[in-house]
């Protein structure tokens, strides 16, 4: 059996580099050193993000910068517009009510995305909303929001924020905060980037910040954004203790995707996602999403009827070394995901496809494995 081969949605297969530069002896979060590695990050963080405005590491997961993004703009009573086709972006809209705000609610059917038109008709019916709010790649169903530049350009000509969950997918897929009008985006560590979990990632506008500095109240001490500016721009420094080592791996990873080029990196994501969505098909297998929102970084296939998913991922797991994830929410049991992220490459893909054909056929479900890892095969040629 190979290595443990991480095909998750998160946490991803880690670069030898970035675990070694956490070895690195710890310093001094108040002392010149830090002061230099905060810079490198913020700087790698912009290009990444493709900003010239601010950008942070917070020390928490994903879902602690989601929290950050809405307490620090969302006052009681705050209307904020928001797709919810996901269990993600549920998650987002209950940050929401958690602090008092009015969620207006754009159904959409999982395995689709929100369209523009369905924004705009919110928009319309609530001129008074202080914001959009939505999850640009909804990890539980495998659907990219396509029309999220569109998105931004409604919400910057009404005058209302945009904020995005982007933890999935940036560094993985087309992601222009300053061209898209974004005033808040969030991303993980431990997806895209291949970084080890621990850290959100959130770029903030001009726009953001005039909306915090006007608002009535202040939810949160921890990830107060407005502190977070005051100490990067007086001391360049955070202003709570880091996770140092973490810092160090997110720097080698930045800078490794720097490397690499961000365009290059995108077509890798794209290219390997593509090997995995023709291989499963020529399984038989029915993709999740639907095909024009199909995620570049998370694959969500059914299984087939008579086929256990305890079952499958565990065989998938001890005999191949492979790791996938299961359903969320009302989809637990009925699908499994893949992630195309981070360091992912041909030999990942192609193992990965033979490993569910081989598995599929031990539990019965019969898939012709040459063929299958030709057609895998093909796409890289």
């Amino acid at each position: 059996m190979r290595r443990r081969l991480l095909m998750l949605p998160g946490p991803t297969n880690v670069p030898d580099r970035v675990l070694e530069a956490m070895r690195r002896p710890m310093i001094n979060h108040r002392g010149p050193e830090f002061h230099r590695l905060h810079e490198s990050i913020v700087e790698g963080l912009r290009y990444v993000f493709q900003t010239k405005g601010d950008v942070y590491a917070l020390t928490c997961s994903g879902t602690g910068g989601v929290e950050a993004a809405i307490f620090n703009v969302v006052d009681p009573g705050d209307k904020v517009i928001m797709p919810v086709g996901g269990v993600f972006a549920e998650r987002m809209a209950e940050e929401v009510k958690s602090v008092g705000g009015g969620v207006i609610e754009i159904p959409v059917e999982w395995g689709r995305a929100v369209r523009v038109e369905q924004v705009k008709e919110a928009l319309d019916s609530h001129p008074d909303a202080k914001a959009v709010a939505l999850v640009y790649n909804e990890t539980s169903t495998g659907v990219t929001a396509r029309g999220l530049k569109e998105i931004g350009e409604l919400a910057y000509k009404r005058g209302v924020l945009l904020i995005v969950d982007a933890i999935s997918i940036l560094g993985g897929d087309e992601l222009k905060v300053d061209d898209w009008h974004i005033d808040i985006c969030v991303a993980g560590s431990q997806k895209c980037l291949a970084c080890p979990p621990g850290l959100a990632l959130i770029s903030v506008s001009e726009r953001a910040w005039e909306a915090m500095k006007a608002r009535r109240t202040r939810q949160s001490f921890y990830f107060d954004l407005l502190a977070c500016k005051r100490f990067y721009e007086e001391r360049r420094e955070t202003p709570f203790t880091p996770a140092i080592p973490l810092y160090y791996a997110l720097d080698e990873a930045l800078k490794m995707l720097r490397e690499e080029g961000l365009e290059r990196r995108i077509e890798r994501h794209r290219l390997c996602a593509s090997a995995l969505y023709r291989g499963f098909e020529r399984m038989g297998l029915k993709l999740f999403a639907e095909p024009e929102s199909r995620s570049n970084t998370v694959i969500a296939v059914e299984y087939p009827e008579g086929v256990d998913d305890t079952k499958f991922r565990s065989t998938l797991r001890d005999e191949y070394g492979v790791h996938v994830a299961g359903g969320m929410g009302k989809l637990r049991g009925r699908v499994f995901r893949v992630g195309s992220m981070g360091v992912v490459s041909k030999d990942d893909v192609v193992y990965t496809v033979e490993a569910v054909a081989n598995t599929l056929n031990k539990l019965g479900f019969k898939v012709p494995v040459a063929e299958v890892i030709a057609e895998a095969k093909g796409v890289f040629s």
